[in-house]
């Protein structure tokens, strides 16, 4: 490689961590003589690409930016009155730069371990209180993928909860108010109909509701801006035993009447507004409060108030909410992700402004919208909204006019019908901007000159008095503290110290490819050309979106061997649905709707089963062999069986295992022989690309986590991207959206917006092309490399699960600890604790396999990381050996005690049977870079006897 291309490939050795004399001498360990050696050795050849992939050659990093800025630069950045759930918001400087932009936040993952997730747990409980606040609803979880989903989600709760029995459904109807946001009505429409749930489209004030309702929703403000009196309505609803949600939106709770107190059961709505850029569509955090009665089956996760061994408060996730998904077939969700990052940044926007700051912010948006309604009229235009909150409903003469009349001036208005334009007020809006549009709509009746007063004491006029709120809110004193901003820099660092992320060490979960996170593929994020954009803005002001968005989809099928992408699933479980949907959408065009049938093996995520049965499919279960392997006679068994009805297999590869699977292609071959089609779940797809790919291994749709393969950052739990792939059969059938242009085949939305979470498709679309044709098939080499390396280094202490033919892991591999808990009383828990005790996360824990852990290193990792971890595991076996050797006590001893905190070793008394160092510095490294787990081990029995899931008053710190 000469100087030149050196330059234009820098970025391989940036991301990869192993440099040439490290990967050798790995190599050697592992008993091969070649990288090549090693993949023959791994996958089997039949499956083997043979060939580069046809993705642009590498570019370098200085190279990539220039670039870039060119595409930025085809975006305009209008002045945004669209509203319909999307508003330009001001990200105050503080949490940019701390949060958003900062790998001890974003670099972070799910807390699962909550001695070394503090911080983002005390961020995610400050949220969870700050939204069951505004809305006056007692229990709120952590976030969910948007309003839209959130809305989906209340419904199938409220069903669920209503017709227990899912065999005999007695109250199959849910009442939609025509003024709820499109988007919303879309996806109801979506997750409605497979579970068989009928949608009731009308007036709210005329609806009638009767007991074959389970519940309704509507908009509060509605989707045309005006606030509504809904008491009535959902009295009605209540006395034939129907519930109501209500999605709303949380800088208006501070003016009106929060649902709580309205009598709504849910309040659903997104939190963008809170200082989260719109990203032209996301990734942004929904909110989900309801009443205590559904605390036990609130779909995400729930963030709860518990205790640590030495008895101090300390929080973790809800057990009994911590994922729906764990149910299998018999889930009502399939959510098993957040949006933790953004709703971490507006929980801090919420903190940094505090309730007056956030109720003047509420204010200043209604006093332009009241003083744009007046001086409106003044010009003989009329508002429709008698009384309203930001967004007024404006009769005009030609909308279209205004629409193109405004847009010469650089904003965008919403088009509502041929007489109507919608105008929606936001935080950036200035006087300046009021005069300004008065300007467009005066010239528009050919009035020269247009004037605005503004009175900042002004009565508001436009908030019903009825609807006023009285009740106070954000109390606690965390929403009253920091105001200042070296108080909020301080305490977000005070935040980020609790948690361990990848700026302090690897972490190695299976499963979840927790790969480099590359700052240069972050930046553009933040750029006002992406962060800034309208969802719904018109197409000829997003070009550069959209060009980026083509070449992407175009390399994610190339790689996947498919023949069409969709980018819009939000998150991974989101295009397992998808997929099955679109599967089920091209059985019904070929007149087969009664296939209903999903194979899946009893080794799948617990998404796989949840996400067949909302997308009403039937679950029938198949074996796996003692070798870890699909049991193919089964599976064929089973095919046979329902050939009639079979609609699909859901098959990870390789599989949950770390296993390359011989028969792969036999099992595909099964599965379209009966008629079915195959999905293949994209979480292991590290392990794929550039070498093999589900398109040439048989499959017909898979899902790829971009947070996972294609080095999205996890962001303490959120956001990811889930697009689906799909042969050429199955591409007319990809979901549409209300706001683009779709084909008659196309499904409806997934998501909120057309493109899911746009802004961060930037980060894959970076790594894509700063590493090139070579340097994807190059991580992926390096995946499995790193994974074989240790598992060598570790099998001779501990027994590795499953491997394949020839000995070798894919990019993951499985330890067995079951065989410590006979012979020392060590469980798989003990185990992981104690590593937080040498700085490290746990690989994942007891998935798939009960009693064990699975390591995924990724191909970001350097050896000596690799080692460190690997010296980690290795002591604490003779730790283990202490132990079963008798010489260390069966009780009291440094795993079952993990993890020591700091106060605990510093403490006067120490009476432990060992040495404090031995249980703070096990290893000499360790001394180092010390991290401190922020608490002992947390007790989540307590917590779910006792559950408490916002912010408690003061007292109850001390």
């Amino acid at each position: 490689m000469n100087i030149f291309e050196q330059q234009q490939c820098e970025f391989q050795g940036r991301h990869i961590g192993p440099n040439e004399t490290e990967k050798n001498a790995m190599l050697s360990a592992i008993g091969v003589n070649s990288l090549e050696e090693l993949i023959g050795k791994t996958i089997p050849d039949t499956i083997r690409i043979k060939e580069d992939l046809d993705v642009p050659d590498a570019v370098s990093e200085f190279e990539y930016l220039s670039e870039l800025k060119k595409v930025a630069a085809k975006n305009k950045v209008f002045k945004s009155y669209i509203g319909q759930g999307y508003y330009d918001t001001i990200t105050p400087s503080v949490i940019l730069r701390n949060v958003f932009e900062n790998p001890g936040w974003y670099t972070q993952y799910t807390p699962y371990q909550a001695e070394i997730s503090q911080g983002r747990l005390e961020s995610l409980l400050n949220y969870q209180t700050m939204v069951s606040d505004l809305t006056a609803l007692p229990i709120a979880n952590a976030s969910l993928l948007d309003e839209g989903t959130a809305a989906a989600e209340a419904m199938a709760m409220l069903f669920n909860h209503k017709n227990k029995d899912q065999d005999r459904i007695t109250a199959p109807k849910f009442f939609v108010d025509k003024k709820i946001f499109g988007q919303t009505k879309d996806i109801l429409v979506t997750r409605s109909e497979p579970i068989g749930i009928e949608l009731v489209f009308g007036d709210f004030n005329h609806a009638e509701i009767d007991e074959l309702y389970f519940g309704a929703i509507v908009q509060y403000p509605d989707s045309d801006g005006a606030v509504k009196d809904y008491r009535d309505f959902i009295e009605r609803a209540h006395a034939v035993n129907a519930k109501v949600v209500m999605a709303t939106d949380l800088l208006a709770l501070t003016l009106l009447t929060p649902p709580g107190e309205l009598g709504a059961d849910v309040a659903v709505g997104s939190s963008q507004r809170l200082g989260v850029p719109m990203g032209f569509g996301g990734p942004h955090a929904a909110f989900f409060a309801t009443r205590d009665e559904f605390k036990r089956v609130i779909p995400g996760r729930i963030i709860g108030v518990t205790i640590d061994a030495q008895d101090n408060r300390c929080l973790r996730m809800a057990l009994q909410t911590r994922e729906q998904h764990i149910r299998r077939e018999k889930a009502t969700s399939n959510i098993c992700t957040a949006q933790a990052l953004l709703s971490n940044m507006a929980s801090m926007y919420v903190i940094y402004h505090g309730p007056d700051g956030l109720t003047n912010i509420a204010k200043r948006i209604c006093i332009f919208a009241q003083t744009l309604s007046d001086e409106l009229n003044d010009l003989g235009f009329t508002n429709v909204n008698e009384y309203y909150f930001d967004t007024l409903k404006v009769s005009v003469p030609d909308a279209a006019a205004i629409i193109a009349l405004g847009e010469s001036k650089e904003m965008n208005f919403r088009f509502i019908d041929t007489k109507h334009i919608g105008i929606s007020i936001d935080e950036t809006t200035s006087q300046n901007d009021i005069v300004d549009i008065l300007h467009v709509l005066a010239a528009s009746v050919n009035i020269d000159t247009a004037v605005a007063g503004f009175d900042a004491d002004a009565y508001l006029a436009n908030i019903p008095y009825a609807l006023t709120r009285t009740s106070e809110f954000l109390l606690h004193p965390v929403f009253n503290t920091h105001r200042s901003e070296s108080q909020m820099m301080r305490y977000i660092k005070f935040l980020e110290d609790k948690d361990l992320s990848l700026n302090r060490s690897m972490i190695s979960l299976g499963s979840c490819t927790m790969k480099l996170n590359a700052a240069t593929e972050l930046i553009p994020v933040s750029w006002p050309a992406f962060s800034r954009l309208h969802p719904f803005a018109p197409a000829n002001q997003t070009l550069g979106y959209q060009q980026i968005i083509t070449e992407l989809e175009n390399y994610l099928s190339k790689i996947t061997g498919f023949a069409a992408t969709s980018i819009q699933p939000n998150s991974g479980a989101q295009g397992e649905y998808a997929g099955l949907l679109t599967i089920r959408a091209y059985h019904a065009a070929r007149g087969e709707s009664h296939r209903n049938i999903v194979l899946i093996p009893i080794s799948a995520h617990g998404t796989n089963p949840a996400s067949a049965v909302m997308a009403g499919m039937k679950v029938v279960v198949t074996k796996c062999d003692e070798a870890g392997n699909i049991d193919v006679a089964d599976l064929k068994a089973k095919a046979e069986e329902h050939k009639n009805d079979l609609a699909a297999l859901m098959v990870t590869y390789p599989s949950t295992h770390g296993v390359f699977e011989e028969s792969i292609i036999e099992i595909c071959n099964t599965i379209h022989e009966y008629g079915g089609q195959v999905y293949m779940d994209g979480a292991n797809m590290n392990a794929q690309v550039g070498l093999t790919s589900p398109g040439m291994i048989g499959a017909d749709v898979c899902h790829l986590n971009l947070h996972k393969t294609f080095a999205i950052p996890h962001g303490g739990g959120g956001p990811g991207v889930g697009p689906i792939c799909v042969a050429p059969q199955l591409a007319p059938y990809l979901p549409g959206h209300i706001n683009i242009t779709n084909k008659a085949t196309n499904i409806h939305a997934i998501s909120a917006a057309p493109y899911g979470s746009a802004s961060i498709l930037l980060i894959s679309y970076a790594y894509i092309k700063m590493l090139g044709a070579k340097g994807i098939r190059k991580a992926t080499e390096y995946a499995i490399l790193n994974a074989n390396y240790m598992k060598v280094r570790l099998e001779k202490h501990y027994k590795i699960l499953y491997s394949g033919k020839n000995g070798t892991a894919a990019h993951e591999f499985i330890v067995d600890l079951r065989p410590f808990k006979t012979s020392a009383g060590i469980e798989a828990e003990d185990v992981a604790k104690r590593l937080m005790d040498y700085g490290f996360h746990a690989p994942t824990l007891s998935f798939p396999v009960a009693g064990t852990l699975m390591i995924e290193p990724t191909e970001s990792e350097d050896k000596a990381e690799l080692d460190r971890f690997c010296d980690a595991l290795i002591a604490i076996y003779h730790e283990i050996k202490a132990i079963e050797d008798g010489v260390a006590d069966k009780k009291e001893n440094v795993l079952k005690n993990a993890p020591h905190t700091q106060s605990v070793i510093c403490a006067d008394e120490w009476t432990k049977p060992y040495a404090r160092t031995t249980a703070a510095f096990p290893l000499p490294y360790v001394k180092e870079n010390k991290f401190w787990p922020a608490i002992s081990r947390v007790n989540n029995t307590y917590g779910d006897r006792n559950l408490i899931c916002t912010c408690e008053p003061i007292e109850a710190y001390a």
